[in-house]
């Protein structure tokens, strides 16, 4: 239905008839699963590029425009094309920014190059099928195209139902199976203004957000001159609260300034466990430790690769002593063990007040612990895989002159929700975060500014610094605004030293996931879709009288 009495002539911008010109040509179904794989494939360049960062929104954006120039009105016939769209969209966009897995598999896991490359593709094929999800809901609901320009609430609603469902499908693949949320839509504005709506409701708000951009900017391809003006109002506004939010500041600086020291050992992971290169890994991190003067040093994950009951029995006594003599502190990766027969991988907390650990909470799958009934895969691979014990999600900080430092592991930081449950005390909530990672895995490749970037919306999130000691990269500080303000190159052997204020407070959404997850977030994507679902109704005529075009 449209605003617009039936018998008035509608204005409309040129591409609102769909199956004319090169779109129409594009949209064709013969075509148009093709060009979703293409724009898939731009969408995954965006990521780990900060400075491409908005060219995600027009890219999705171009995207949701191909989407609706269905003119089906049959409810089924549109769910199916806009899944299939969806899945072709969603195998362009992981299988182009996720292609560094098949290194770890083929390189590292041992796997024929055909198994390795087959399992990526089964892999991003899994994924793609949320966004299949997504783009059936946003088909199904979204008006029929065709020569009439859209109504304004029909297209405000259309909009509503495409963020609010494509928000929900990525809060599911961030929690499907453990969730893999790498390559969120949110991850890829940390450079831009919506990011400032991070630590108001988190990066699945920022992901709503820029979902909702992106359909204002691809309803000019189906909305009359007035419905063109009221998209772009709408879509500035969204900016322009963004920008705003920027400029609050949650949290206030806390305790003294601590001087850092990140390591970056740069062991090639082909002889990170070999037991012939053991003996210079921990010479190497060992002299590090030992001679380093900083308030904090900071290892890599798994810096140490073996159990302390294997090391020489002086090793870290040395080093614990060396430390204190120096006033220093410092977090060391190393797995341990929990009772006889669990495994941890761990974070050592040294030269406090006290003896400090960290449990790894979030796991990865395959990687430390097998899914069930898939044991049969990791039979395929060499490498080095165990089932590894989890801690808990709201362990407390390891304590540095009074600076609260939260340690986290490798991929932990993708989990927003999780990191929040920290915060749950304000004893122990946390004024820094400290990742130590390890993605020798995955080679010199855009896989490191990608763990960059979501280590920078945490920072945002949170509004509290973050430090990273990498094995390659990327070894930074970032600051409580998630700006970047020292970085060690990839792939160097290095100690990367600096400042870090710490902060305190709670951010809005500090508070909320503390409490209640990711459910506050959720909660919005459904009152979008509802909102949306409602706007799209056709509204009953006045009188009961049905009016039409004669002309038609």
């Amino acid at each position: 239905m449209s605003d617009i009495p039936a018998n008035r002539p509608q204005s409309t911008l040129p591409g609102t008839a769909p199956r004319q010109g090169l779109l129409g040509l594009l949209a064709a179904p013969r075509f148009a699963p093709f060009l979703s794989i293409l724009l898939g494939v731009l969408l995954a360049q965006t990521f780990g590029r900060p400075q491409l960062g908005a060219w995600s929104v027009v890219i999705l954006a171009a995207w949701i425009s191909l989407l609706w120039t269905d003119p089906h009105t049959a409810t089924a016939k549109r769910a199916k094309r806009g899944a299939l769209l969806g899945f072709s969209l969603g195998l362009g966009w992981f299988t182009g920014g996720l292609w560094w897995l098949y290194i770890s598999m083929a390189l590292y896991g041992g796997m024929a190059p055909p198994v390795a490359g087959g399992a990526l593709v089964l892999f991003c094929a899994y994924l793609a099928v949320y966004p299949a999800l997504a783009g059936a809901l946003a088909a199904a609901w979204a008006p029929p195209a065709g020569r009439s320009a859209w109504a304004l609430g029909s297209t405000i609603g259309a909009a509503l139902v495409f963020a609010g469902g494509w928000t929900l499908a990525e809060w599911l693949r961030g929690t499907v199976l453990t969730g893999f949320p790498w390559l969120a839509l949110g991850y890829a504005q940390v450079g831009n203004p919506l990011s400032g709506y991070a630590p108001v409701i988190g990066q699945y708000g920022v992901n709503f957000t820029a979902a909702l951009a992106a359909a204002f900017l691809a309803a000019l391809s189906q909305v009359s001159l007035r419905g063109a003006v009221a998209s772009l109002s709408l879509l500035i506004a969204l900016v322009l609260g963004g920008w705003q939010l920027q400029q609050v500041r949650w949290t206030q600086p806390a305790g003294p300034a601590l001087k850092v020291a990140l390591l970056q050992g740069d062991i090639a992971q082909s002889e990170k466990f070999r037991p012939e290169s053991l003996g210079s890994t921990l010479r190497l991190y060992g002299d590090w430790l030992s001679t380093l003067k900083a308030n904090l040093i900071v290892t890599p994950e798994t810096a140490v690769p073996v159990l302390p009951e294997d090391l020489d029995a002086g090793y870290l006594r040395h080093i614990e002593r060396a430390l204190r003599e120096h006033h220093t502190a410092a977090l060391l990766g190393i797995p341990l063990t929990r009772g006889a027969t669990q495994y941890t991988n761990s974070v050592l907390g040294l030269g406090g007040a006290s003896a400090y650990r960290y449990d790894k909470a979030h796991l990865v799958p395959f990687g430390e612990f097998v899914p069930y009934g898939l044991g049969w895969f990791v039979k395929l691979m060499d490498m080095p895989l165990g089932s590894f014990a989890r801690g808990g999600f709201d362990q407390p900080p390891f304590v540095v002159q009074g600076v609260k430092v939260a340690p986290n592991i490798c991929y932990e930081d993708l989990f927003g929700a999780q990191m929040a449950q920290r915060f749950r005390s304000p004893a122990n909530a946390p004024n820094v975060f400290a990742n130590l990672t390890n993605l020798g895995w995955f080679g010199n490749t855009i896989v490191i500014p990608q763990h960059l970037e979501i280590a920078r919306m945490r920072s945002l999130e949170f509004q509290i610094p973050g430090i990273r000691a990498t094995n390659t990269g990327a070894t930074a500080i970032i600051n409580a605004h998630g700006q970047v303000i020292a970085e060690l190159p990839p792939y160097t052997v290095g100690v990367l030293t600096g400042t870090v204020q710490g902060h305190a407070g709670l951010t809005p959404f500090a508070w909320l996931a503390s409490r209640y997850g990711d459910w506050p977030d959720v909660l919005l994507a459904a009152l979008a879709l509802f909102l949306g679902w409602a706007l799209r109704r056709p509204r009953p005529q006045r009188g009961g009288a049905h009016h039409h075009n004669p002309s038609v």
